[in-house]
């Protein structure tokens, strides 16, 4: 699992394989293959984040891309358009874009680097 803690500002796009949970500052997009976390003091300013599944529990401003459920809590707030096979909002939460659901999100390839190829 990545962490990033509730004093750290990521300022640059994030990769990881596994699970991530955000509890403090991503300045950039987020992507990873496995399910993906906002927690309720975490923020995420960027141009996409992409997941299996998103928890949305903080702030948002970003695309965000799906494989599964998205779900957007009531301490959560969403700025942008959102992918996703299945979307759960609670009441109380905010969203601001327009979904599309039914669907899923294209899987996301991480990139090789040249000492992978």
């Amino acid at each position: 699992m990545t962490y990033i803690a509730p004093d750290a500002v990521v300022r640059g796009d994030l990769e990881a394989e596994g699970a991530v949970r955000i509890d403090g500052t991503v300045l950039g997009s987020v992507r990873t293959r496995g399910d993906l976390e906002v927690a309720p003091g975490g923020r995420v300013q960027g141009e996409l984040i992409e997941g299996r599944d998103v928890a949305i529990h903080g702030q948002v401003e970003a695309r965000v891309q799906a494989q599964g459920r998205l779900v957007l809590t009531k301490s959560g707030r969403l700025e942008g358009d959102v992918v996703a096979q299945a979307l759960d909002i609670e009441a109380g939460a905010v969203f601001v874009g327009r979904s599309k659901t039914g669907e899923a999100a294209p899987a996301f390839e991480p990139e090789k680097t040249p000492l992978e190829e």
